[in-house]
This record gives structure tokens, sequence and C-alpha cells, in this order.
């Protein structure tokens, strides 16, 4: 394994008990989940030293999960949305995720940003994921790429499109770092 192939990032959102146990392991505190009939809301603080709270919606049915990180101050990322390519599953209450590494990056009126195809080959010949899980993959990325470029690069247009409507918080307070 090359020093930045990692192995698959896998999470779970446990909505009984409003917890988030993240790709490394550790138990995180949700301050609200929100089920709809297309997704999950989450909605968390984050000890992280470039953001200090995360919202993320999973979307099953597209293979996708939304997310705003919101950034410290003196971090310049510029970022609408940041959406991972994911196998999303729900398990009664308890919903996980599989990682499958491609990432998009969305400013909207901007073209969508495609990251980390070169770690999808890798982890594909590694054997870290099928190739048919690699090939959703693709066909997820594709099938985002152009919902959002023709929707004038807007992804909450191309979302609403396909009767998904994401809701966001108006204001949020950042955790500390560590």
């Amino acid at each position: 394994m090359s020093a930045d192939l990692h192995p698959v990032k896998q999470e779970t959102f446990d909505t009984t008990s409003k917890t988030n146990t993240d790709p490394k392991g550790y138990l995180r505190e949700v301050d609200t989940f929100h089920v709809t009939d297309f997704g999950l809301y989450m909605a968390r603080g984050a000890n992280h030293p470039r953001f200090g709270y995360l919202e993320s919606w999973l979307l099953p049915r597209l293979g996708l999960r939304a997310n705003i990180f919101h950034f410290r101050e003196g971090i310049n990322e510029e970022q609408d949305y940041y959406f991972d390519v994911a196998d999303i599953n729900v398990e009664g209450k308890v919903w996980s995720t599989r990682d499958l590494y491609v990432d998009l990056v969305s400013n909207t009126g901007e073209p969508i940003d495609v990251l980390d195809i070169d770690e999808l080959a890798a982890a594909t010949s590694a054997g870290l994921i099928t190739a048919e899980e690699a090939e959703r993959a693709i066909d997820t990325t594709l099938t985002a790429v152009e919902g959002i470029t023709r929707h004038d690069d807007d992804a909450m247009e191309w979302l609403k499109t396909l009767g998904i409507d994401l809701t966001w918080a108006d204001e949020v307070q950042l955790a500390p770092i560590g």
C-alpha cells in the first residue's frame, strides 16, 4: 500500500444514541439527526484544526454524502459543498457509509472539481475495493457531474429536480480545537 493510499473509510450514524462514529473510530456526539424519505441529515461540532462544525446529508439512492464544513477563521477553503461518493446502508436506526474514495467539490456557478480518481484506481488495484464498487463510484461521479453541470453548476438545483431539497443550518457554533 502506498503512503497516500488509506483503507476504506467507514462511519456509522446511530440516530437513537445521537452519535457518529467517525472513520478513525472516535465516537462523536451529534446535535441533530433528521430522517427524510430521501436521506439523513446530521449536524455536529468538530474539534478539527481546520473546521469546527460539520453538516452532512446521507443520500443512499444517489450514493452521495453532501457536506458543509464550517471552517475556522483564517482557513480559506473555497467550497460551497463537498460530496463524498459512498455506499450508504440503513439498518433500523443505524446508518453507515463506506467511502468509495472519489470526492466532488462544488462552488455554485463554477465547474465541479472531481478529486481522488487516482486513489480510486490505486484502491481497486490494491484490492481495497472491488471492481464493482469502483464501477459504481465512477457511475455515481459521472451522474453527479452531469446533473450539476446541466443545472448551471448548482448542486442544490440539480438535487431539487430529483425531489431532494436539502436544508442547512442558518447558524452554527464552532467546537473548540482538540
